[in-house]
């Protein structure tokens, strides 16, 4: 009996089966650490540190940017941190008490464990942010920022909307860019205080790369047109992922600039229901 044929069809039956293909998991496009800047929870911190750091922790946050709580000690709210698994990373100080004061920022930073020391705004006349300012900002962080360095830390400024007035081919924000030194001084990006007043956040993510250590994620209200006011009603705040910022094409650019710390903001009076939101949003991403 020819058994050849037979067999030569039952390997073609065989060979005719497809087997399940396993389609790769889809890998997340934010991959750092949830991070909240304190400034959003200020009312409550004002009321209830502990009560504030547990509410924080439950939505799976590790690390924060924010200032020492009136009436703790440094080492006190770094073990209330520590407890919860949280890491201050980032610390804001005024540029005032940067200026005048820079021993003693330096001494509350290395008090508090943190790296990055941030300045969230340039002093100025209401709508009248001009090159002399910015000039004598550019004086004020090369000095300060290489006092920072010297003791460990990491100087970085937070744009807050009217640092965009037009100057030259771009705007006063690219003069401190351009001449404040990369050595000493780094930047922080403000989604929000970015798009608001008319900006492209991944243009200039892609224009200074790693000046940018730092980035607060904060969306704005669809609809709302901006200005170079740096002012803007807090209820413009909404979650991300729902207003005018491309966040997916941000993170790419980010990542590629090197930021690793990312602290969601949320001024607005519903930002309990909000950063939930913000922080599935994000997680919800994929490349």
């Amino acid at each position: 009996m020819n058994l050849v044929l037979p067999l030569l069809v039952l390997l073609a039956g065989i060979w005719s089966i497809r087997l399940p293909v396993e389609t790769p998991s889809p890998k997340p496009l934010y991959t750092f650490p949830i991070g909240i800047q304190a400034y959003t929870y200020r009312h409550s911190m004002a009321r209830n540190v502990a009560a504030t750091l547990d509410t924080i922790q439950a939505l799976g946050v590790t690390e924060m940017e924010g200032e020492l709580p009136t009436g703790l000690t440094a080492d006190r709210y770094q073990s209330m941190l520590a407890q919860r698994h949280i890491r201050l990373v980032s610390t804001g100080t005024s540029y005032s008490q940067l200026i005048n004061e820079p021993q003693s920022v330096i001494q509350q930073a290395k008090a508090l464990g943190v790296s990055f020391v941030m300045v969230p705004v340039i002093p100025h006349p209401k709508g009248q942010f001009t090159l002399e300012i910015a000039q004598n900002a550019v004086i004020d962080f090369n000095r300060a920022g290489k006092m920072l360095k010297e003791a460990g830390l990491t100087l970085c400024y937070h744009n807050h909307g009217f640092e965009f007035q037009p100057y030259e081919q771009g705007t006063l924000f690219d003069y401190l860019v351009q001449h404040t030194d990369p050595a000493y001084v780094s930047f922080e990006m403000d989604l929000l205080w970015t798009v608001h007043p008319g900006q492209d956040p991944v243009a200039l993510l892609h224009r200074y790369g790693n000046r940018f250590k730092l980035m607060h994620l904060k969306d704005l209200r669809q609809g709302v047109k901006g200005n170079l006011s740096g002012s803007t009603e807090l209820t413009n705040d909404v979650a991300l992922g729902a207003g005018q910022v491309r966040l997916v094409e941000v993170l790419r650019a980010a990542k590629k600039a090197g930021i690793h710390h990312y602290f969601i903001e949320d001024e607005s009076p519903i930002y309990s229901k909000q950063v939930p939101q913000s922080i599935a949003y994000l997680k919800s991403l994929n490349e």
